[in-house]
């Protein structure tokens, strides 16, 4: 009899403080960003990045045991870098899709998509300076130099200035001199 009153002490306390713990549960204290960093390269996550080779193979997972599920075909197309493995890096492109990639087919030189179909590209960072190209949507160029709504992109010779909002390749917050 001693053992099941002490269980009904024990219950009758444990039911009594239950509420107080499911209410703290239920209200999130506020979580601070943390920076997240590569467990391999302690660089930034996610990160651009963007293809050396001009054919690599994206798997399932971090090996070449894992099965190929996609095969990029384009040299210097800009990619997103979410994770690190090893020599593997997990990665995904424009429209979300990816796997993982060997590292060797990756090159930290940036490049960024054109996503508006004949963007002008303006010889300085303002909407009504003299246009000095246009760009067809799903061009690559290189990342030049980024101010917090503008990017100066180059590609065949041609070099100027874009707003952010229209390339794939670069962060919204990101700065480059």
């Amino acid at each position: 009899m001693r053992h099941w009153r002490f269980g009904a002490i024990a219950l009758s306390f444990l039911l009594a403080t239950l509420p107080l713990h499911t209410t703290a549960a239920t209200d999130p204290a506020p979580v601070e960003e943390v920076a997240r960093t590569g467990p391999v390269t302690h660089l930034p996550l996610p990160r651009y990045v963007s293809m050396k080779a001009s054919k690599g193979n994206v798997r399932r997972g971090p090996s070449v045991t894992h099965r190929i599920d996609w095969v990029f075909m384009r040299r210097n197309m800009p990619l997103q870098i979410t994770a690190e493995h090893g020599h593997w890096r997990r990665v995904v492109d424009q429209e979300g899709v990816g796997g993982w990639i060997h590292h060797s087919l990756l090159s930290g030189v940036r490049t960024v998509l054109i996503q508006a179909d004949m963007l002008d590209l303006h010889m300085r960072p303002n909407e009504n300076a003299p246009v000095s190209a246009q760009l067809e949507m799903g061009v690559v160029a290189r990342l030049d130099q980024c101010l917090p709504d503008w990017c100066r992109v180059a590609v065949s010779g041609y070099k100027g200035w874009a707003p952010k909002t229209a390339l794939w390749g670069v962060d919204p917050s990101e700065t480059r001199d």
